[in-house]
């Protein structure tokens, strides 16, 4: 009994907002014996009703506390242990330490067309379609293969007209990827991906484009050594002026690396 009257006691305190008027009366009478034998027996069933309604509010809020602790639990270890995706482009493979998404095809607008889109795609080797009609007609976005235009730059070595391809690689644990030209080598705490060299359009193309780097080992399609044109990738050279030389040199072919941070 002594037990069940520090039960009450404690009870009461914590329930003192949420019980007023009758239900203080009932709680009183029953802590100073005046209430009768009856009145207190409906007092302490009144009571265990209250304390269900009390437990089953606290047992609701602790297991929305735990939903809550486990998706900030996640997110953390989504965070601290996340994945990152890049193309690596000039290449038909990823690098040690990557997983393979898919092996495609670069593309992208014709060189020359006014409406070109400035980036690159990297086109799956399984395509699938939704609702279409085959033919050219109507107002339409083109994309069409890619070519290396290297000529006899020797930048990247021996590929020019050939078709280029691409591999989308995912890094595990890492959370950003960032491409650095006129880079050979990563910042200090960054990782390599791959090292390559800066390419983008013409410059006098009307064509847009963006500034790509191109795997300096690059592949080649099979079948694709033909000057067919499309989506094109050219050297890229630095020019003084307002860009500083030194450190920069007039007219020479920019490198870059693709690395990774954790």
């Amino acid at each position: 009994m002594i037990g069940y009257l520090l039960f009450v006691t404690i009870f009461v305190t914590v329930r003192t907002e949420t019980c007023t008027g009758s239900c203080k009366d009932m709680l009183q009478g029953f802590l100073t014996g005046q209430a009768s034998s009856a009145l207190a027996t409906y007092q302490i069933e009144a009571l265990k009703r209250e304390f269900k309604s009390f437990t089953g509010l606290i047992e609701e809020s602790m297991n929305t506390f735990k939903v809550k602790v486990k998706a900030d639990i996640r997110m953390k270890d989504l965070t601290r242990n996340g994945s990152v995706v890049y193309t690596r482009w000039g290449k038909k493979t990823c690098p040690s330490g990557a997983e393979l998404v898919f092996s495609g095809f670069a593309g992208g607008s014709w060189y020359s067309h006014k409406g070109a889109a400035v980036d690159p795609l990297c086109l799956p080797r399984d395509p699938e379609w939704g609702i279409y009609k085959d033919g050219t007609d109507g107002a339409k976005a083109y994309v069409f293969g890619a070519e290396y235009q290297t000529y006899s730059y020797n930048v990247p070595p021996g590929v020019h007209d050939h078709d280029v391809p691409c591999a989308v690689c995912l890094v595990r644990n890492k959370s950003v990827t960032k491409m650095f030209a006129a880079r050979k080598n990563c910042y200090k705490g960054w990782e390599l991906e791959y090292r390559g060299y800066l390419m983008a359009g013409y410059y006098d193309y009307a064509g847009g484009s963006m500034y790509t780097c191109v795997d300096g080992n690059p592949d080649t399609l099979h079948g694709g050594h033909a000057s067919k044109d499309g989506k094109l990738f050219y050297p890229v050279e630095a020019r003084c002026g307002s860009l500083k030389c030194p450190p920069y040199v007039e007219g020479r072919e920019l490198v870059c690396v693709v690395c990774s941070k954790k």
